[in-house]
C-alpha cells in the first residue's frame, strides 16, 4: 500500500483520536514550539477521557486545560519550565517539575512508557516522511519508543527539518489529524545595558573558528549583536536561537572549522519568529538531533574551542551554580546547563562562562545574586568542581584550578560594590577565608 493511501485511511477527528486513547492516559506532547495545541485540547475536553498525565515541556500558547472549567482534567509533568509553567506553579497538583539533565532524559522516557505519543509534524514529503518539526526532536525518537501508539497533528505550516532522527512515517503512526496554523513564536527581546555590558566581556574571549552554545533571552540576544566581525563561526548547540539565524545570513557562522558536522548548524530543537522558522524549513545547512546525541559531553568536547555560556538565577561563594531554583521556588529545571559546561572542558581549548546579572529585584527587595551560601532548598545545576567562569557586569571570575579563599576573593570582585563588604564580612564569619587573607587580596585595595 502506497503511503498516500496509508495517510487516507488513517487521517481521523481529533475527536475520534481522544476517543481512542485509554480513559486515564499517560502521554507525552511534543514541546515548545511543536506543542500540538488543538489535539490536546480535544483530548482534555473529550468526555470519554478522564485525568490526563501528561509529559512536555516550555508549552508558549496557553492551552485549554488552565481554564477553570478543565480545572483536574490533566496533570502537567514538566521536564523543563518557562513562563506558563511558572504561572501553574500556583495551582498545586496540576504540575510536578522533575529534574533531568538532557544529556540523560531519554533514560527517563524508557523508565516511564506511555499510552501515547502527540505530536506536531509537517505534512509528509514525496516518501512519506513527517518532519518532527523545530521542537519534536529535543526527545525524538526515544519518546516514539517509549510509547504503545503515536498520533500526529499535522500542521502544514510546521517546517520540514533535516536530520537522521527528526522525521516520522506515516506508517508508524495510528492516528492523524490535520490543522493550520503558525508556529509558536518568541516574544521579541531587547538587551538592556548590564546585559550589554556582560555580553562586551564574553565576546572579547571568542576566537575565530569557535563552535558556540548559547543560552535563550536578552544576553543571547546582544551576545550575537558582539560577534559579527567575527569569522566562521560553528554552531552546536541544545537550542537554536535567533540571534544564531541572524548570524548565519551575515556569513558570520560557517562552520567550516568544525571536526563534528563541518558546515552544518547541528540543535536538539528550536524557538523563535517566523524566519526563524522559514529558515529551518528543508535547509541543508541545519540539521536536529535529540538531546541524548547534541548534549553528550563526549560529542561536545570533540569539537576544538568550543564556548559555552549559560544563564545563572544566583551563585555562592565556592562556586556553586544554580540556573533552577530560588529556595525551593522552582523557577525552569535542570536542562542541558551542566552537560554543555563539562563538554566545554572536554573541547581542546574550550571555555564555559555562566553569565548573571551582580543583583536582582529593586528598592529595599534588591539581592546580590552572588551570595554567601544559596538559600535553603535551592537546587544545585553545576557544582563548583566543573565551572570555570562566572561573568557579572563588573568582570569574569576565573574559577578553575582556584583554593576556596581564591574563589571567595574572584566572585566578590564581580559581584555588586554595594554587596561587597557584606559578603566579605559574612566569608570569614564563615570560616571561608581568613581576614589575613582577605586583607592581602585585591579587594582590600
Amino acid at each position: 500500500m502506497s503511503w498516500k493511501k496509508i495517510y487516507e485511511k488513517r487521517l481521523m477527528s481529533p475527536e475520534a483520536i481522544a476517543a481512542a486513547l485509554p480513559k486515564e492516559p499517560t502521554i507525552f506532547a511534543s514541546p515548545a514550539a511543536s506543542f500540538p495545541l488543538e489535539l490536546i485540547n480535544t483530548i482534555t475536553a473529550a468526555p470519554t477521557t478522564g485525568t490526563v498525565t501528561m509529559y512536555s515541556a516550555m508549552i508558549m500558547t496557553q492551552p485549554d486545560f488552565l481554564s477553570p472549567e478543565q480545572r483536574g482534567r490533566l496533570h502537567y509533568r514538566c521536564c523543563f519550565m518557562g513562563p506558563l509553567e511558572r504561572m501553574l506553579l500556583d495551582r498545586k497538583g496540576d504540575i510536578t517539575p522533575f529534574s533531568v539533565t538532557f544529556s540523560r532524559i531519554h533514560e527517563l522516557v524508557r523508565h516511564i512508557g506511555f499510552d501515547a505519543t502527540i505530536l506536531e509534524v509537517s505534512p509528509p514529503d514525496e516518501h512519506g516522511y513527517m518532519s518532527l518539526g523545530p521542537s519534536g526532536t529535543l526527545l525524538g525518537y526515544p519518546a516514539l519508543a517509549a510509547s504503545k501508539k503515536i498520533y500526529c497533528q499535522v500542521n502544514d505550516q510546521t517546517p520540514y527539518i533535516f536530520g537522521s532522527q527528526a522525521h516520522i512515517h506515516v506508517s508508524d503512526v495510528a492516528g492523524l489529524c490535520e490543522v493550520s496554523r503558525p508556529c509558536d513564536e518568541l516574544p521579541a527581546t531587547e538587551p538592556d545595558a548590564v546585559d550589554e555590558t556582560i555580553a562586551d566581556l564574553i565576546t572579547a574571549r571568542i576566537p575565530d573558528g569557535a563552535t558556540l552554545q548559547l543560552g535563550i533571552g536578552k544576553l543571547a540576544d546582544a551576545i550575537g549583536d558582539r560577534l559579527t566581525d567575527k569569522k566562521d563561526l560553528g554552531i552546536h548547540t541544545e537550542l537554536l536561537t535567533p540571534s544564531m539565524v541572524r548570524l548565519h545570513d551575515m556569513g558570520v557562522i560557517t562552520g567550516a572549522r568544525k571536526e563534528v558536522h563541518p558546515g552544518k548548524i547541528i540543535s536538539a530543537f528550536g524557538m523563535g519568529a517566523a524566519r526563524d522558522y522559514r529558515f529551518m524549513h528543508k535547509n541543508p545547512v541545519f540539521e536536529m538531533y535529540p538531546a541524548h546525541y547534541v548534549n553528550d559531553p563526549a560529542i561536545i568536547g570533540a569539537h576544538s574551542n568550543f564556548v559555552s555560556i549559560n544563564n545563572a538565577l544566583a551563585v555562592d561563594l565556592t562556586g556553586q551554580v544554580s540556573s533552577e531554583s530560588i529556595g525551593f521556588q522552582q523557577h525552569s529545571a535542570t536542562g542541558g546547563q551542566l552537560d554543555f559546561v563539562r563538554g566545554a572542558r572536554l573541547s581542546k581549548g574550550g571555555q564555559s562562562f555562566i553569565a548573571m546579572k551582580s543583583t536582582s529585584g529593586s528598592g529595599d527587595r534588591r539581592f546580590s545574586r552572588i551570595q554567601t551560601c544559596l538559600l535553603p532548598g535551592t537546587a544545585v545545576t553545576t557544582p563548583r568542581s566543573d565551572v570555570q567562569s562566572i561573568v557579572t557586569e563588573y568582570g569574569i571570575a576565573e574559577l578553575d584550578h582556584k583554593t576556596i579563599p581564591e574563589r571567595v576573593t574572584a566572585l566578590i570582585a564581580v559581584a555588586h560594590p554595594d554587596f561587597r563588604e557584606e559578603l566579605a564580612r559574612e566569608a570569614v564569619q564563615a570560616g571561608l577565608i581568613s581576614a589575613e587573607a582577605l586583607k592581602d587580596s585585591q579587594l582590600a585595595a
